[in-house]
């Protein structure tokens, strides 16, 4: 049966919530939920916005009540954008500090970092903000997928340049474990098509001049560029140096759509494309209100990792509340047998915990906004093809 989460509602009623707190008559304690999100290093834009998503979800479900008749308390660490930070931290949640539930760190590679310790203690591990398949094809039981798979992150832009005739495709990657499914996943859909992929190279984490990359992209006479990042800066670097080169392409793309790509680049922005799991334009339930009160708490408006922390924690909220326990094995079954939409979309999976219901959408920077142009049903605007050459702008 499918269900909406409301941002107010939390899909449970009060009634619902005074017969669950007899269940743990007389405990008042906080109901602890431990994560690690990234305050600093290379993935501080996504896990600053990610955090604040947590804790406005902690806020919202303190004003309905809590969980289980107790207050929601999110015991939050900065992983530092590191891999063995974010293990050791992990294991403290679970071991020292002794949390009631675990929410995921963001991205693929922190993900892929701590979802071994998760697997060994059972608990059951909502990830917001990973999406590489291969980290779901290991036998993990306890791991569960909200993001769309890494694989169809550039999809609007290649079947968008398909729809406008256009043939000749390059892929420039950062060499990790998302943005590497993701430039894959661009080049098999573009050979699918029938298109060519002139160009499929990684770089490594940390490049910071894309220079020899660009010129050879040039030189294949590209018409679409596929960009996939762990590290957004790369984006706003890569498109800077696209200008200072004067390279004429017809369609650029990328991976994560933020503020923060206008923000660094204003008006040469406008034309690109990227994909974004969720945008505050797409009519979901409680996503009106969710906005509102993100900018009023932050002010500042969410980005979709925001919104991807909030959505899984309504998921969990909804797991805990429907068995009625902490009890792991029981908030497992819940989720692998629900079919939901939250703040961030829907939300359904197979047994491996892989999502199969979200697809997001694809947007383009049209006049210094953001501007979902693909999938057509959830478009608001039309997509500007081609990008005139940068002396024309």
């Amino acid at each position: 049966m499918k269900t909406s989460i409301h941002r107010f509602s939390v899909v449970f009623a009060a009634a619902s919530l005074t017969t669950l707190a007899g269940c743990d008559d007389g405990i008042t304690e906080p109901l602890r939920i431990g994560a690690t999100m990234s305050q600093t290093g290379a993935y501080v834009t996504q896990g600053s916005a990610a955090r604040n998503g947590y804790l406005l979800c902690a806020e919202d479900l303190n004003r309905s009540g809590g969980l289980l008749g107790r207050p929601v308390e999110f015991v939050i660490y900065d992983d530092e954008s590191s891999q063995t930070k974010a293990q050791a931290l992990y294991e403290q949640l679970i071991t020292e500090d002794r949390v009631d539930a675990i929410m995921g760190p963001y991205g693929s590679t922190l993900t892929e970092a701590v979802a071994p310790i998760t697997e060994k203690h059972r608990f059951v591990h909502i990830t917001p903000l990973a999406a590489t398949s291969s980290i779901w094809e290991q036998g993990r039981h306890h791991l569960f997928m909200v993001l769309p798979p890494a694989d169809v992150f550039l999809a609007g832009l290649i079947t968008l340049a398909e729809e406008h005739g256009y043939q000749r495709v390059a892929v420039l990657h950062e060499d990790a474990l998302f943005p590497h499914a993701a430039g894959q996943g661009a080049a098999r859909l573009a050979n699918e098509k029938g298109m060519e992929v002139v160009f499929n190279q990684a770089y490594p984490s940390g490049t910071s001049d894309f220079s020899h990359f660009l010129q050879e992209i040039a030189a294949a006479e590209t018409e679409v560029l596929a960009l996939a990042a762990s590290a957004l800066d790369n984006f706003v670097t890569i498109t800077e140096q696209l200008k200072a080169l004067d390279i004429d392409v017809k369609m650029v793309g990328n991976s994560g759509a933020v503020d923060e790509f206008q923000q660094a680049l204003g008006a040469d922005a406008d034309y690109m494309f990227g994909l974004s799991a969720w945008e505050a334009s797409v009519p979901l339930p409680g996503s009106h209100a969710f906005v509102a009160a993100y900018q009023e708490r932050f002010q500042r408006a969410p980005s979709f990792h925001a919104a991807g922390a909030y959505g899984s924690c309504q998921l969990l909220a909804h797991a805990i509340t429907s068995a009625g326990s902490l009890n792991s094995d029981a908030i497992r079954d819940v989720l692998l047998n629900t079919e939901i939409t939250t703040v961030f979309g829907p939300f359904k999976v197979d047994k491996r915990g892989y999502q199969i219901a979200h697809q997001g959408v694809f947007i383009q920077w049209q006049d210094g906004e953001k501007r979902v142009v693909w999938p057509p049903q959830q478009a608001v605007a039309e997509p500007r093809i081609p990008m005139p050459a940068w002396q024309d702008r």
